[in-house]
């Protein structure tokens, strides 16, 4: 089938096609306008999930936005929200809903909780895509009763969500109350156990950084550290004295002696190539290479003795430092020997303040908390009350009953015409009778050569014939 052929089976059936392309949009009118009316209201809020709390200043992390988001539409719909509205409105006074409750209901539930449930489901919360916005839509048969109820779950929304966040704060608060009272008292009970040891003891300070003692002590515990280490230092380098030692060889004298022996056996070593051992020069440069070794080990032995000498005073200063320290250790035992329990008891004053301060710093916060009547939920825009119904909505149903209909003639129109074939053109007498067509009778038309004869189809290229009357010869 081609679209000349499809064509023309429209133009055959246009009758059947208009016929149910009419009835299609009057029973879809029909309908549509003898549908009960409903009307749509809308309020949108604003969250604000990007500021810090302004309590406790914590800001909520980028990952947790989008569950928070969805938290706030279950709270929306939750059956405590939808029972403020019912209170708040007084639903379950109104005779209306009395007698509706009476006469649908059958099981054993409050009116409260039935109106709740029945208002929930006209109810829509949805969340704006890429912000913080939610919207609140309420669908019913009057308009002003939609924007009365979507306000109402704003509110009762508003409430909820500070409920949430006041109360639990309110019920810790009065629990750190409470244990605050027994911190306290444990705190005073130890502050006086503290000042009657310091009275008993005769003790002034328990801060052993301000006794003299202590730093006397510390003192000789650094000299006598540096002592064993100059000692140890003295009794390494004794016990690698030799010629080859580090410590002897690094003497200055001792390596400027060295370096005037190598320069001296240099030149002794020319010359007893260019002269012979009776040679003047040769004795004479032989005497001072003699000589500078003999004063080479001299201070070499010298160097030695040095170095026991500085081994022997360092034992004698750490011993002196060692009994020093020792009596100094007696002498800041005696005086910490009633220090001891004072700390203790120092101890258990700072621990209790401590929990005492942390504890009422957070009994603070929690309090805060509890009194707090600011929310991150803001009211972006108020339900207002819809001046067309959403339901039914008549033009995009008629809209929609056109394109229908307008199928359902097309496809009515090739039903008919597969059950009743009929020849519309010269394509249908080649294509389907298999016969060749000689001419086309065109009832007042001017002859015209067929397109499909144009395009070179078998059996197309016949003479057109006209019915209009020839001259007679």
């Amino acid at each position: 089938m081609n679209i000349l052929q499809f064509l023309l089976i429209l133009k055959a059936h246009a009758k059947l096609m208009l016929l149910t392309l009419t009835l299609s949009v009057a029973l879809v009118s029909g309908i549509s306008l003898l549908l009960p009316k409903a009307y749509t209201s809308t309020a949108s809020l604003v969250v604000n999930v990007r500021g810090a709390d302004p309590v406790t200043g914590q800001a909520m992390q980028s990952q947790q936005i989008a569950g928070y988001l969805a938290t706030q539409v279950d709270v929306i719909r939750s059956p405590s929200v939808a029972l403020k509205v019912v209170d708040e409105l007084k639903l379950a006074e109104e005779a209306t809903f009395r007698q509706q409750f009476q006469r649908d209901v059958q099981a054993q539930i409050s009116i409260r909780d039935w109106l709740a449930a029945t208002l929930l489901r006209n109810l829509e919360v949805k969340p704006s895509g890429g912000s913080s916005v939610l919207y609140v839509t309420y669908k019913n048969a009057d308009p002003q009763m939609a924007a009365r109820l979507a306000n109402a779950f704003v509110r009762a929304y508003i409430q909820t969500n500070l409920e949430l966040k006041t109360q639990p704060a309110k019920q810790t608060a009065v629990w750190y109350d409470q244990q605050l009272a027994v911190l306290r008292n444990n705190l005073e009970q130890s502050q006086e156990k503290l000042s009657s040891h310091q009275q008993s003891k005769g003790i002034v300070s328990l801060d052993e950084k301000l006794d003299i003692e202590s730093t006397r002590l510390a003192e000789l515990s650094s000299q006598m550290v540096a002592a064993q280490g100059q000692t140890y230092d003295s009794q390494s380098i004794q016990n690698n004295a030799s010629s080859a030692s580090a410590s002897v060889m690094d003497n200055p004298v001792v390596q400027g002696l060295k370096g005037e022996l190598a320069r001296s056996e240099a030149k002794f070593s020319q010359l007893a190539q260019r002269v012979g051992k009776n040679h003047p020069e040769y004795l004479r440069a032989e005497a001072e290479v003699n000589s500078l070794r003999q004063e080479l080990a001299s201070e070499i032995n010298t160097a030695r003795q040095s170095i026991n000498t500085n081994l022997s005073v360092s034992r004698q200063r750490e011993g002196a430092l060692r009994a020093a320290l020792a009596a100094q250790k007696a002498k800041v035992l005696a005086l910490n020997a009633n220090r001891d329990a004072g700390s203790v008891l120092a101890r258990e004053v700072e621990s209790a303040q401590r929990i005492y301060d942390q504890a009422l710093e957070r009994f603070s916060q929690t309090q805060l908390e509890g009194t707090a009547g600011q929310t991150e939920i803001s009211v972006l825009s108020s339900a207002v009350v819809p001046l067309v119904p959403s339901t039914p909505n008549v033009r995009l149903n008629v809209a929609l009953s056109v394109i229908f209909g307008a199928l359902l003639g097309v496809g009515l129109a090739l039903i008919s015409e597969m059950l009743n074939r009929r020849v519309r053109s010269i394509y249908d007498v080649v294509a389907v009778l298999d016969m060749p067509v000689l001419g086309v009778l065109a009832a007042g038309k001017k002859p015209r050569r067929s397109s499909r004869g144009r395009r070179g189809l078998p059996g197309l290229n016949a003479p057109t014939l006209s019915l209009q009357e020839e001259p007679k010869p």
